[in-house]
């Protein structure tokens, strides 16, 4: 259905509310603008701007699927790329302007061409036919964004910057989706919806990924959560006894996931769930010994209950919670769902507690869907080219999701002999982009 929705946009010879003809991939390096930016440290960036550029021939949604371009005074063929995007909550995401107080605004300061695509999301609609269509449920926010990765390598000859070193930045959804770029290169499983959409016909692979707090692995997001804040339940965090149950039945199944992924740690002994509480805590007194605090030890069941006192956790399942216990449906229950609007379970946990069927189980449309955006499925893949650089950073009090989820992805990369810089941010809640100076340190290290 996904499919056919996409070929069907495919084929459309006009304006359709959002949907537009299909073109030519065009970029003309004499179409710019000259402008200048001027930073909080009275520094002026002076950069040509070109905006408003479709990376697509197929355009499905105009509102989203074209990127912008800001090239530094300055800037050659050997300069690296760095792809901010915007996605937060799965949700759709502008091409914005550069922002003097994120990365895009530094980046662009020292010196890198910055590309900010804009991508569809769970909430991107167009009207067809007088009907609503969803633009953007999974995985087309990942197709948008490996087509502007092919849309630079495609004119990489004709525009200044190196698209052999693309460096791709996002935060929290945009961070999983900074992930999935970084380990999904040129997978053969997306090239059927990317030849749909008239992507060019490029590699997607990328240089560097940086993913600050990514909200990843949903299809085990839960049992880590409930994992990790099961000794907050009713301490902290308040819970009927039927969510109780729900907490302690998650819970219990993330030993059997984490031992089954046979992740090793620096010294080569195995990360399982018996060792994993003392392995956050390395990650926690380290960050907060560089951040000054003369910490030695923590106990972490007291540290955790702090942790939910500063926000609320989620109830529990935390991601995929349509049905459960009468929970209304997530925003990732809704990225799961069709073009027509629906919102699914992506669990089999949730599935058969939804529908009160033990045997039930997932359709392969969904459960494909689930593969397509878990960068630890797709760094395994035979088919992807996986990043050689990564830079992830997770708040230390950010409980959007459980720090085993982005300490696995950190490990499993460093098991792939990848070069990873992790940290657990201290006293950082869910956010992004901060600490720049290490942050462009890392990438100039990078290069």
């Amino acid at each position: 259905m996904r499919g056919l929705f996409i070929m069907m946009v495919a084929v459309a010879a006009t304006w359709i509310c959002g949907a537009m003809a299909a073109a030519e991939l065009t970029f003309n390096p004499d179409n710019g603008s000259k402008e200048s930016l001027t930073m909080s440290t009275g520094q002026v960036v002076e950069y040509t701007a070109y905006r408003n550029i479709y990376y697509v021939a197929n355009v499905e949604d105009s509102a989203y699927q074209y990127l912008n371009i800001f090239v530094p005074q300055g800037a050659d063929d050997s300069t690296p790329i760095f792809m901010r995007n915007y996605v937060g909550g799965y949700m759709a995401a502008k091409a914005w302007d550069i922002n003097p107080g994120d990365a895009s605004g530094r980046a662009l300061a020292e010196g890198y061409v910055v590309v900010i695509p804009g991508v569809r999301g769970r909430n991107s609609t167009v009207t067809k036919e007088g009907k609503t269509v969803y633009t953007g449920r999974a995985p087309k926010g990942l197709l948008d964004l490996k087509a502007a990765v092919r849309f630079l390598r495609h004119f990489d000859k004709v525009m200044a910057g190196n698209a052999e070193r693309i460096i791709s930045d996002g935060t929290s959804a945009g961070g999983a989706m900074s992930s999935l770029l970084g380990v999904s290169g040129n997978n053969p499983a997306y090239e059927g919806y990317l030849r749909a959409m008239g992507a060019a016909d490029e590699r997607d692979d990328i240089f560097a990924a940086v993913c600050f707090c990514p909200i990843i692995d949903l299809d085990h997001a839960d049992m880590a959560y409930e994992w990790l804040y099961e000794c907050t339940n009713n301490v902290s965090r308040p819970l009927t006894d039927r969510q109780v149950a729900v907490s302690e039945e998650l819970a219990a199944q993330f030993a059997d996931y984490q031992n089954g992924l046979a992740l090793t740690k620096p010294d080569g002994t195995l990360l399982t769930a018996d060792n994993y509480l003392d392995y956050i805590k390395k990650f926690l007194i380290e960050s907060a010994q560089e951040a000054g605090k003369n910490i030695t030890d923590l106990d972490m069941e007291e540290y955790l209950n702090y942790v939910v006192s500063t926000i609320m956790l989620k109830s529990p399942p935390a991601f995929d919670s349509q049905g459960v216990e009468g929970a209304r449906p997530s925003g990732e229950n809704e990225e799961f769902g069709d073009e027509w609007g629906s919102s699914v379970n992506f669990t089999e946990y949730s599935l058969r507690k939804a529908m009160g069927d033990e045997e039930a189980t997932l359709d392969e449309t969904t459960a494909e869907m689930v593969r397509m955006m878990n960068p630890m499925r797709m760094m395994a893949d035979e088919g992807s080219t996986v990043a050689n650089h990564w830079y992830i950073r997770h708040g230390a009090r950010d409980r959007d999701t459980a720090f085993p989820i982005p300490i696995n992805l950190a490990t499993k990369l460093e098991n792939m002999g990848k070069e990873v810089d992790f940290k657990l941010a201290w006293d950082r809640p869910h956010t992004g982009d901060y600490s720049l100076d290490e942050l462009f340190e890392w990438i100039k290290d990078a290069e």
